[in-house]
């Protein structure tokens, strides 16, 4: 009988890992890369894009020539706002984004629970002014937040919004 040196004992060890390593590897498939985490300046645009689309839904609920200039500028903030989202995430006009949070944002302190405008009939009556002014004033008092930690070009773009609706909750006539 022969007997089991050092040097065969190592190398015998040495391939069997690598033949249990390969046929392991062998069995295993890689299953799909997980899908990065969404860019929170684009979930932030998708969020601001929705609240623009409802607020212009609301502004067209009351149809009345003293608010046309009112749901212009939003209309161009929403443009603006579509404009800046990267390529691909682009939603349709009337086509509400898909739902997400943000740590900027949360469902308590959204300016509206108003109803979407995918065209299905709004359950609630027509907006007052009254109503139309608290959301611009609850819009413009999120804003700040979200300016924290984006780019500056998108902050001044949220600031400007923001100033805007400040503004409108001023400026909206107390009657039509």
């Amino acid at each position: 009988m022969r007997s089991l040196t050092r040097r065969a004992l190592l190398r015998s060890g040495a391939l069997g890992t690598a033949a249990a390593t390969l046929t392991g590897c062998a069995g295993e498939e890689p299953g799909p890369a997980p899908a990065p985490p969404p860019d929170p300046e684009t979930v932030l645009l998708r969020q601001l894009i929705e609240e623009k689309e409802r607020t212009v839904a609301l502004y067209a609920a009351l149809p009345s020539r003293r608010l046309a200039p009112f749901r212009r500028r939003h209309e161009a903030h929403l443009a603006e706002l579509r404009r800046r989202l990267p390529a691909g995430n682009v939603p349709e006009p009337g086509v509400p984004a898909s739902p997400s949070t943000s740590p900027s944002t949360s469902p308590s302190t959204s300016p509206s629970a108003a109803p979407s405008v995918s065209g299905s009939p709004s359950p609630s009556p027509a907006p007052s002014l009254r109503k139309l002014r608290d959301l611009e004033r609850r819009a413009a008092a999120l804003r700040p937040r979200q300016t924290e930690g984006v780019s500056p070009a998108l902050a001044q773009l949220i600031a400007c919004i923001g100033a805007c609706e400040a503004a409108h909750a001023v400026a909206l006539p107390r009657s039509l």
